[in-house]
């Protein structure tokens, strides 16, 4: 209950709602009257409420109602209304009036005496009679119609009053007022430039300061993640950027796999592939050759058998060997997943993609697995002796010269193939099955007692396509791409065929010994052939003519391995050798072990090879080793990398062991290592016949191996849009493999 003082002792209280009714009756009484003048002081002062003052005068609210509340003092003492705190008030006039303040910002007794008139001497203390309503209610009451005058001033009468109001405002109420302005006036700068600009000013920065960038928010982000001409320029800066077609080949299968991937509409961009190239590359190159040593794991395999084959797809170790067995293992923890147990003869040729596994045998068959069921679905039959290479072709854009003379590009081949080669002087083409095809299976599959499977009827069988024939001794290996396939064979040449119509396209005569080795260079329409006469040719396939003859070796060249800048040849000498795939120019001759050279693979940045005892890793670029991976033990058979993963097949004291390296870290991801990626993405690819330009973008893992060679990166023309939101870069490429998005060049800031 509130109470006024009266004169005399009788009081009379009422509530806080009549208190405040009662005051406003008065505001509105001296609203309706007429504007005091200077004459007619004293009648102004005789109102508890002030009046509302027009939009004329600038000193309306507060400070009026303190020079008022001033004058009404008595002379003999001064007293000053308590300082409403107006920080935490919101105006709203439809709302109820809002509390009293609280007891602990009571004002003093003086300034809630001076807010009423004099009162009888004899009367009661201020200070001993209950909360009152004073200015500080009365201010309260009419801050919404302050909002709404100082919203109907021009904006320079605005900016005038509120620079009036801070120049007399204390500290705390400043700092308010800048922990408000500051975000308000903070402006996102990345968001409201141009993309052009936008790129610009990134590609100052270096890789370690884009990724903090990217953290700050979801739109830098999407910015950073979504620019492939940074991502571009920054592969170039950091020696990442290859040429050869591999980055676009790259980036035509990340976005075949995105077509088929849902996405939320509240989910970030997806990062351009370039981008996921780089960080890939830049593991590579770090964790390989500039960290602590990875972890790893041994265990044994195979008996005492020689690993004939080597593979290293989706997370699984896949090993063959002379027993006849072909093993799936984990490389996480060693454990043998599957054994594939069907041939009758020494497995001397593998190759996979996804979850299909094709190996040929000494048995002259061909057989087809499932690797999730482990159960052999196909066996074809035809080969009179042991299958020695082959090859799975899968349907890649190139480029065909037509009747006119004009080139176009073309699907080929129109569907999955599989090319095996063999010691009776011969290749075949066949159909990889699908899925949903029948199983089929030859004479003699499952029990030798019911035909030999060399006797069949190849043209019962509905996977065969057909038979090449020329070679004049046993095919000792191939390569194949799109709808050209190249065989180097016992007999000293190498031939060119049309996978399509089976023809022979050119004889390539040149090496006077056998032929061991061959790979296919398509980005320069070349390929490459080792030989028992200790030479390297280069040849033409648009020509077939010997571009170069590189020689060095002193023995037998039986394996050549192929990137998008390095052509690496190992022979019987020991030693292996780095030319320049385009010139052919010796780049480097790595000259360490002490027996002939009996597997190797690499890629831009690294050569592991096996010899006499150990395994070694060199680096490509500089021809320096690096370090022994394995030491102390009989011979290397086979050695396989993929993304952050090595094994190795070697024999130690008569058995047979599986070596295997990690040169990850917890957290990484396939993707992150580009397993997903660079190296194994087209094995998540759609095979139909009618598969669009984005789905048939495949490539095949590399294997420098004895068993063969995979068809390389490939490149096609694609157009693809990535940003965020409204954002949109849109970057056509229909060029030159070797063409890639730019921008006038500057000094990049490291």
């Amino acid at each position: 209950m509130l109470r006024r003082e009266t004169a005399g002792k009788d009081q009379k209280f009422f509530t806080l709602n009549e208190a405040i009714e009662r005051f406003s009756r008065k505001r509105t009484r001296s609203g309706n009257q007429p504007e005091p003048s200077s004459h007619s002081y004293a009648q102004a002062t005789q109102t508890h409420t002030p009046p509302i003052q027009s939009l004329e005068s600038p000193m309306t609210g507060i400070e009026q109602l303190h020079i008022e509340t001033a004058l009404s003092q008595p002379p003999r003492k001064k007293a000053r209304a308590a300082t409403l705190d107006l920080r935490n008030i919101t105006p709203n006039t439809a709302g109820p009036p809002s509390p009293l303040p609280s007891p602990t910002g009571t004002p003093s007794p003086a300034a809630l005496h001076s807010g009423w008139p004099s009162s009888d001497p004899e009367s009661p203390s201020i200070s001993q009679s209950p909360f009152q309503p004073d200015l500080s209610v009365t201010t309260l009451l009419a801050l919404p119609n302050l909002v709404q005058q100082f919203s109907a001033l021009p904006p320079q009468l605005q900016s005038h009053l509120l620079l009036r109001l801070l120049c007399h405002s204390p500290l705390p109420v400043l700092r308010s007022v800048h922990g408000v302005l500051t975000p308000l006036l903070s402006r996102d700068f990345l968001t409201q430039l141009p993309p052009e600009l936008t790129s610009h000013v990134l590609s100052y920065l270096p890789s370690s300061a884009l990724a903090r960038a990217s953290r700050v928010s979801r739109a830098w982000r999407a910015i950073i993640d979504s620019d492939p001409v940074l991502w571009c320029e920054l592969l170039k800066y950091n020696s990442l950027w290859f040429g050869g077609g591999s980055e676009n080949a790259f980036a035509d299968a990340v976005f075949a796999k995105r077509a088929h991937m849902p996405l939320t509409p509240d989910a970030l961009p997806l990062p351009h592939p370039y981008k996921l190239l780089f960080k890939t590359r830049h593991l590579t190159r770090t964790r390989w050759l500039e960290t602590e040593p990875p972890r790893s794991l041994n265990f044994p395999a195979h008996g005492s058998a020689v690993v004939t084959c080597l593979l290293f797809s989706h997370n699984r170790i896949i090993s063959a060997s002379d027993d006849h067995s072909i093993h799936v293992y984990s490389p996480f923890t060693g454990t043998l997943l599957r054994a594939l147990d069907g041939h009758n003869g020494g497995v001397w040729a593998l190759a996979a993609t996804k979850d299909i596994l094709v190996s040929g045998s000494t048995d002259r068959t061909v057989r087809i697995w499932n690797l999730e069921t482990g159960r052999c679905t196909h066996v074809f039959g035809g080969h009179t002796s042991t299958v020695r290479c082959l090859a799975i072709v899968k349907p890649v854009w190139v480029d065909v010269e037509g009747d006119d003379y004009n080139t176009r590009r073309e699907k080929w081949p129109k569907r999955t193939l599989i090319v095996t080669g063999s010691r009776d002087h011969t290749l075949r083409v066949w159909r990889l099955p699908r899925e949903e095809d029948p199983e089929y299976k030859c004479f003699g599959a499952d029990n030798v007692d019911d035909g030999d499977p060399s006797e069949e009827d190849v043209d019962e069988n509905p996977f065969h396509e057909r038979l090449l024939e020329g070679h004049d001794h046993a095919v000792r290996a191939l390569a194949a791409r799109g709808r050209t396939l190249v065989s180097g064979s016992y007999d000293s040449t190498v031939r060119v065929w049309d996978i399509i119509t089976g023809a022979c396209k050119w004889i390539l005569v040149g090496h006077t010994q056998k032929v061991y080795s061959v790979v296919m260079d398509h980005v320069r329409n070349q390929v490459c052939s080792g030989s028992m006469d200790g030479t390297v040719r280069v040849w033409s396939l648009a020509t077939g003519q010997c571009l170069h003859t590189l020689t060095g070796h002193t023995s037998l060249v039986g394996l050549l391995g192929l990137s998008s800048s390095h052509l690496v040849s190992a022979a019987a000498d020991s030693t292996l050798r780095i030319w320049d795939a385009g010139s052919g120019e010796l780049n480097h001759a790595l000259q360490a072990h002490t027996g002939a050279i009996t597997c190797f693979q690499h890629d831009e940045f690294k050569v592991l090879s096996g010899s006499d005892g150990t395994l070694k890793m060199w680096d490509v670029r500089k021809g320096s080793p690096v370090c022994d991976l394995l030491t102390g033990i009989t011979g290397v058979w086979q050695v396989v990398f993929q993304g952050r993963w090595c094994v190795a097949a070697s024999n130690k004291m008569d058995a047979t062991y599986l070596d295997v390296w990690d040169f990850g870290r917890k957290g990484d991801t396939d993707e992150d290592w580009g397993m997903a990626g660079e190296g194994n993405i087209s094995d998540d690819s759609e095979d139909e016949d009618d598969m669009s330009v984005d789905q048939s973008m495949e490539q095949e893992d590399g294997n420098d191996s004895v068993v063969g060679f995979a068809s390389r990166l490939n490149s096609t023309a694609w157009s693809r849009t990535a940003g965020a939101g409204s954002r949109t870069s849109q970057f056509s490429f229909n060029r030159p493999q070797d063409e890639t998005p730019t921008r006038p060049r500057h000094p990049r800031r490291k």
